[in-house]
Order: C-alpha cells, then sequence, then structure tokens
C-alpha cells in the first residue's frame, strides 16, 4: 500500500494500512501490471468495525499480490469528507478508486468527476446509478432471506418483530424490503417497531435505543438487525435488560467476535447471513484491476452469502472467522472478478 500519505492525510479521519508493492509487475499481465507501480484509493464511508477491518484486510492481500500501491482511508460516517477523499484521489492522479458504502445521492458527482478523469471506478454497497461503475454487492437480498426464513423455522409463523434500520444506505434498504415483504408472505408476523442509527457508537446508541424500544413493546419477540454493528446495540440492551430468553436477534454479517458473542450462553443473538468482508475486499481489487487493464468484469459482481446458525458454530467447534473458512469452504472464497493473469490470495 501507499508507503506515504500524500494529501489524502489532511482529510479528517483518514487511516492508511502500508504495503511494500512489488515494483516489478507480474509476468504475462496486461499492461499496466505486466510493468508494476499501479497505485489505486479506497475509501470508506464507514470508519469502524470488525467488519471494515477484514474488508480493508482483505484488499491488503490482493493488492499485495497484484503489485497494487493502495490508499486506504475512512471518512467514519461523514459525506462530506468522503466527498473530500474522492476528490483528492483525483487530484493524485491514481489509476483506480473503490468506493466502499456511503449515501449514493451525495457522492455520484464526485464519481462522475473520476470517470471524467479517466479514472475507472468500482463501488461497493452503494448504488450510485452509473453503467459506468462497477457494482460489487453482497447478494443483500438474498443475505435477508436466508436469516428471516430461519427466524420463521425456528419461532414460528407468528411472533411481533422489529428492524434496526436507517434509510439511505444501499444494502440496508434492500435488507428492508425483504423484511416488509415477509409480513405479506406471512400475515402474522407484525412489524411494531423500527429504530437505528448510524453514527461513530453505532452499538452503543443502538443499544440506547433498543432498551427504550424492548420496554415500549414487551410483545417484541424478534429483531432483525440487518448490520453485525446493529446486532452488538440491540444484544447488548437485551443482555442488560434480562430478556434474551424472550427476544431474539437475527443478523446480517459476522466477524470472530460476532461469533464469540452468538456462542455466549443464552445469547439472544442466534443466527446470521454473511459474505466474509475479506473476500469482499479481494473481489474489490479484483474487479478494480480488471477495469485499469482495459477489460470488461461486467457491471456487477455479486458475492453470494452463507447462512450461519449457532448449531452451526457449537457443532462443527467453530469459534473464529478462520475456523469459519476452513469447516465452511463456500464462505473462504470466491470466483467473482478473478481472471488468470491475477494471482490468487490463498
Amino acid at each position: 500500500m501507499i508507503k506515504h500519505i500524500l494529501s489524502l492525510a489532511l482529510a479528517a479521519g483518514v487511516a492508511t494500512l502500508a504495503t511494500a508493492a512489488s515494483a516489478g509487475g507480474i509476468a504475462g499481465a496486461p499492461a499496466p501490471f505486466d510493468k508494476g507501480g499501479v497505485k489505486i484509493a479506497v475509501i470508506s464511508f464507514l470508519g469502524s468495525g470488525d467488519w471494515l477491518q477484514a474488508f480493508e484486510a482483505g484488499v491488503k492481500r490482493q493488492a499485495d499480490a497484484l503489485g497494487i500501491e493502495a490508499n486506504i482511508s475512512q471518512a467514519r460516517n461523514d459525506i462530506n469528507t468522503e466527498r473530500q477523499l474522492i476528490q483528492q484521489a483525483i487530484n493524485l492522479g491514481v489509476q483506480g478508486i473503490i468506493i466502499n458504502n456511503g449515501q449514493p445521492e451525495a457522492i455520484k458527482d464526485v464519481a462522475q468527476a473520476a470517470l471524467d478523469a479517466g479514472i475507472p471506478v468500482v463501488a461497493y454497497d452503494t448504488n450510485l446509478d452509473n453503467p459506468k461503475i462497477l457494482q460489487v454487492e453482497q447478494s443483500d437480498a438474498d443475505m435477508a432471506r436466508l436469516v428471516l426464513d430461519q427466524a420463521v423455522k425456528e419461532q414460528g409463523e407468528k411472533f411481533d418483530g422489529g428492524i434496526v434500520y436507517v434509510a439511505g444506505f444501499a444494502p440496508l434498504d434492500r435488507r428492508y424490503a425483504v423484511w416488509k415483504d415477509l409480513g405479506k408472505k406471512h400475515p402474522g408476523i407484525k412489524d411494531i417497531a423500527t429504530w437505528g442509527v448510524v453514527n461513530d457508537t453505532v452499538a452503543a446508541s443502538v443499544a440506547d435505543q433498543t432498551k427504550a424500544v424492548l420496554t415500549a413493546n414487551p410483545t417484541l419477540s424478534v429483531v432483525f438487525a440487518p448490520w453485525d454493528e446493529f446486532a452488538r446495540g440491540v444484544k447488548l440492551a437485551i443482555d442488560e435488560l434480562g430478556v434474551a430468553d424472550k427476544v431474539k436477534i437475527y443478523g446480517v454479517d459476522i466477524s470472530t467476535s460476532d461469533i464469540q458473542a452468538i456462542l455466549e450462553p443464552n445469547s439472544p443473538w442466534v443466527a446470521t447471513a454473511a459474505t466474509n468482508p475479506a473476500v469482499v475486499g479481494e473481489a474489490s481489487v479484483r474487479a478494480l484491476a480488471q477495469l485499469i487493464a482495459g477489460q470488461d468484469p461486467g457491471h456487477s459482481v455479486l458475492i453470494q452469502p452463507t447462512l450461519v446458525t449457532k448449531k452451526d458454530l457449537v457443532d462443527n467447534n467453530i469459534k473464529t472467522i478462520e475456523d469459519l473458512q476452513a469447516k465452511f469452504p463456500a464462505f473462504k472464497d470466491s470466483n467473482a472478478a478473478k481472471a488468470p493473469w491475477i494471482p490468487a490470495t490463498n
């Protein structure tokens, strides 16, 4: 990754990972990867959390394998900072940009500015509604369906439920749509509460909100938490209120700390659906590399999810993400955006 942060370090909330990128290039690779020296920027809207750390680790691994110098920065939930980071990347003349999350309406114009400058753009989990921007996506609808079908399987077709949700974020919007469809498919399932916040203290803030929601809605027995930071907050509240035997969490995303939370005795978090965030990071870099090389990986790159239940973890003695990768091979890797000339990371 880039050894000096250049002017990007001036932006608020920037964090970088350094890597010693190979300057020699990759034998047999298309230009410019045959010579090396490719520089990209990876800009995340979020600024913390296990998911982001794993995503960035995947970016680093694939960038290293390709000899790419990549600057990784976070806007820390500040849309103006994200705009500034994208513009600075354009000014620096990077050869490609990955945008990880964000509010589409606020960054569409600056993403277009990158394209106008001849810089290919890959967007993960933010729909910029631009045919020239490659979208890397988890199958958000499939993730929601997997875990909500599990909720119906375990809790029946009649319960009072609620969702932690903030509008305007593409993955959350897609998962929310599946939640709303659940009540149409199963009329006995009542959606009685919606709450949520996205800030620098998501789990703590959601915990405070959840305590108020559960106190006001004592019949609520199922919470759909379509982001693991949301699930962490809900679990904090349920544990504090002592209602883990009455309220169950069905989440999205997974990390080692999430696995440990699900495995706790009497944990209310009983299932989650997820893709491997490190694999998402790797696929995003592969897709961008192909664009830089003038190749066409398609307009959309889809990463398929896996359902993980507490029973799966216990039965397979899974305690970490590494255990999950070893025992659920589909979670370890993805064929998304692979090409013969792109080196593997494992």
